[in-house]
């Protein structure tokens, strides 16, 4: 995925199914200039990392 369409599902109201490393994720914020996102897995909102989007799918 590319920041672009990250920022683009973080901004939808509906929510898209999206992936890191096999886990659904929440993107929280997308740094479109550092190529990072702020995520926390479905199941477990508490635990917040930042990865670059390249590694997350849809």
């Amino acid at each position: 995925m590319d920041a672009n369409r990250a920022q683009e599902i973080l901004e939808q109201s509906s929510m898209c199914q999206v992936t890191c490393n096999g886990e659904q994720v929440y993107i929280e914020h997308v740094d479109r200039d550092q190529g990072l996102a702020t995520i926390h897995p479905l199941s477990n909102p508490m635990k917040k990392i930042s990865v670059t989007v390249d590694q997350l799918h849809e």
